[in-house]
């Protein structure tokens, strides 16, 4: 017997899955493609906050689940015995203008506040974080203490082998039993826009690179948009685009070539390293913007947790805590900003 079963098989599948599971539920994951073989099988992995400013609902979640992400990854290795590639060791923002400069130093007391001092948003001299640093305008760069990395592929994987020491399967096909929790990303979405006659979500497409570079043990930058993130195999993610229109979803094109060009104008110190992968898919956004998590739409009694969008690692943790305690225990303490009826 089954206690809950999860449709799909990307982040937010397989984090409810094991949270489910922790708590003692028998779980079963249905993926017909397997696990990460969707936009959760990508490769930048960059864990990174909203600003802080302009406080919410969905930038306090974040908060909440970049905090939680050190304990759940360690336990997902733990368990399992294969590393997601997590390390909380910041991120590095050059300042480019005076305007930009001021606005950081707004950001900087606004995070003493908002962070509660459990990390640190603050404006430092670009020479004070040593050479892997882009050229900074102002001389100024920000320094988090929040963002953190891990390698998307490698979290699934961590996850799919901690959830088989618990006994859980993921399958291509099986009944749903249980509560039944609809993780299906952009499909799931395009299901809902098409039954309702309206746009409730859609998908983008986003492009990225690989490149054979080993920077070590370094914070994530974030340069002319693109986020550069050092992997613990010394390997370096570059991306993405953000494209709602196209006619190739997996493919890749110019515009990753522009994101590459950039990247290298950047960060100079990446001249030269070689392109070992370029990957390109499609990310499921709500109308709203935030997760939809809750009571699905169309299927009555069960649940829905879609809608990461570029997020959707950094949210993973605290999503699958509340969506947990929304099945096992009727516990519902989800945002009204991330429920359905936002983007309906």
């Amino acid at each position: 017997m089954v206690d809950v079963t999860i449709r799909g098989a990307g982040i937010f599948g397989l984090s409810i899955a094991w949270t489910c599971a922790r708590r003692g539920a028998r779980v079963r994951v249905v993926d017909p493609y397997g696990a990460g073989s969707g936009s959760s099988g990508g490769l930048v992995g960059a864990l990174a906050p909203h600003v802080p400013e302009n406080w919410n609902d969905k930038k306090a979640f974040q908060f909440e689940s970049l905090l939680k992400a050190e304990p759940f990854w360690r336990q997902v290795e733990a368990t399992g015995g294969v590393s997601p590639g997590y390390a909380r060791l910041g991120r590095i923002q050059p300042i480019n203008d005076p305007k930009s400069l001021d606005l950081a130093h707004q950001r900087a007391a606004s995070a003493r506040d908002l962070w509660q001092g459990r990390a640190e948003w603050t404006v430092v001299e670009a020479r004070s974080v040593g050479s892997w640093c882009p050229p900074s305008a102002t001389g100024f760069v920000i320094h988090d203490t929040l963002s953190a990395r891990m390698h998307p592929r490698r979290a699934c994987a961590a996850l799919v082998a901690a959830l088989a020491v618990m006994g859980v399967e993921v399958v291509p096909e099986a009944p749903d039993t249980g509560a039944v929790i609809h993780a299906t990303g952009v499909s799931g979405l395009l299901e809902l826009s098409d039954a309702l006659g309206k746009a409730v979500g859609n998908g983008v497409k986003g492009q990225a690179a690989l490149l054979r570079f080993d920077a070590g043990q370094v914070p994530q930058l974030f340069a002319e948009s693109i986020h550069f993130v050092p992997h613990a195999d010394g390997t370096l993610a570059i991306g993405s685009t953000s494209e709602r229109d196209y006619d190739d979803p997996t493919g890749t094109d110019a515009a990753l070539d522009d994101v590459i060009q950039r990247a290298l104008q950047a960060v100079p110190v990446l001249h030269g390293a070689e392109v070992i992968e370029r990957w390109a898919g499609v990310r499921p956004r709500s109308k709203s913007r935030a997760p939809m998590l809750g009571a699905h739409p169309l299927h009555k009694g069960q649940f829905i947790a879609n809608g990461g969008f570029k997020i959707g690692f950094g949210m993973a943790p605290k999503m699958a805590e509340v969506m947990a305690d929304l099945v096992l225990d009727g516990q519902d303490s989800i945002p009204e900003g991330f429920r359905p009826e936002a983007s309906l």
